[in-house]
């Protein structure tokens, strides 16, 4: 079973790895938009990189509200345990 602690571990790796953010500031509570300047078309690359890593179909909507990376967890979380 997959745990929170393994998704946050491939979304930082994803972030490093395709948005070469420093992996130092990538925790639970890190801001999206303001912490890691991701902006909407970042937004939307995450959104396909995270369709492609969970195997998943993610529709966008669910996305709007996230604003931290632990938001983006909690969601990737739901739908790999639903």
């Amino acid at each position: 079973m997959i745990t929170k602690q393994d998704i946050l571990t491939t979304l930082t790796d994803l972030l490093v790895d395709e948005f070469e953010l420093d992996a130092t500031k990538i925790n639970m509570d890190a801001q999206l938009y303001q912490d890691l300047d991701l902006d909407s078309i970042d937004a939307v690359d995450l959104v396909v990189k995270l369709r492609e890593m969970t195997g998943t179909k993610i529709e966008p909507e669910a996305f709007k509200q996230v604003r931290t990376v632990g938001h983006v967890v909690d969601e990737i979380y739901k739908l790999k345990t639903a």
